[in-house]
């Protein structure tokens, strides 16, 4: 794909100051607990995730008529901040009760809000930047249930710069069209299966490490970039889809960190697991896309460039690469 070097260029700069900014750290979304204590009784947990290394900007409101009965609580993890509330709710003024986020929407941050009332029904709700309040409703429909964790997959995938700058890296090395599907299928079958086995809890992996081995996996993409750019051989360069395969692996452990840490309902697992997938490959496809249309449009402009720009993508993968390695090494 020899015209795939004028749009990276300015893509890869554009992930540059996207992956500065954000230091490619997994959007984890904040977390709102509902349990019914007795008739009356409800805890309310607010975990409000840690937002850049400072306190979560948004906060939760909830309604007038439900009235605090017990002190609040609050304490920090390194992950979050999380305030627990015992509010009195009278009967018929629970569902259909707003909760509002103020400042969601300056934020880049999901909601994941849990119900669980004493007949041992479950619901979940998502708020986002773009829609900062929910309304508890109960029942609800499987396609409402499943828009939703489609909705936070491809938030996820499009807000992970570090997984974008992998499969942006594997599309600098791939020879031709066949190969890059081949490849993009491989890397997808790869995350689909972790991503599957660590949120049905049946394989873990700590967030910190796997983050360093995230970035890893990034910087060994900028060498076989520059390779591939000089005409040289390698393994990744003839077997692109077997280096998809391995790596996808661990980003999928990645993307089950956007999923675990909602608190799925045991009866909505199966159907969350589903969509939250296909929200992951709706926006890594639309990457690809998107890449695509780029390349399409730089061919019929003609543009010209330096000689030295084309290499720059290459160095730029590694270079971010490197420096997520050793940010996130030191981070241990």
């Amino acid at each position: 794909m020899k015209h795939c070097c004028r749009f990276v260029v300015l893509l890869s700069l554009l992930l540059t100051i996207l992956g500065f900014q954000a230091l490619a750290h997994e959007s984890q979304p904040g977390v709102v607990e509902i349990k019914q204590l007795d008739n009356l009784r409800y805890q309310v947990v607010w975990k409000a995730p840690i937002y850049y290394g400072k306190p979560h900007p948004a906060s939760l409101v909830l309604p007038e008529s439900w009235k605090l009965v017990a002190p609040v609580t609050q304490f920090a993890t390194k992950d979050a901040n999380i305030t627990t509330k015992i509010v009195a709710i009278e009967a018929g003024q629970f569902n259909g009760a707003t909760l509002s986020f103020p400042k969601l929407e300056q934020t880049i941050t999901d909601v994941m809000i849990r119900t669980e009332l004493k007949d041992g029904s479950q619901f979940t709700y998502l708020a986002s930047p773009t829609k900062a309040s929910i309304t508890l409703r109960g029942e609800r429909s499987h396609a409402q249930t499943a828009l939703e964790y489609t909705e936070l997959g491809i938030h996820h995938i499009l807000l992970g710069v570090d997984h974008l700058l992998f499969v942006l890296g594997l599309m600098l090395i791939v020879q031709s069209k066949l190969a890059l599907f081949k490849t993009i299928t491989s890397f997808t079958l790869a995350h689909s299966l972790t991503l599957g086995l660590a949120t049905l809890g049946l394989a873990i992996m700590p967030l910190p490490p796997l983050n360093a081995a995230i970035a890893l996996s990034i910087l060994f993409l900028g060498p076989e970039i520059v390779r591939a750019r000089r005409g040289q051989r390698s393994l990744t360069i003839d077997y692109p889809w077997l280096i998809a395969f391995g790596f996808g692996l661990l980003h999928g452990f990645g993307f089950a960190s956007g999923l675990s840490t909602t608190g799925m309902p045991k009866s909505e697992l199966p159907l969350a697991l589903l969509s939250f997938n296909i929200g992951v490959e709706l926006g890594q496809i639309g990457f690809v896309i998107l890449a695509l249309c780029l390349v399409a449009a730089f061919r019929v402009l003609q543009l010209q460039w330096p000689r030295w720009v084309t290499w720059l993508p290459g160095y730029t993968v590694g270079g971010l690469g490197a420096y997520w390695t050793i940010q996130r090494t030191l981070m241990l």
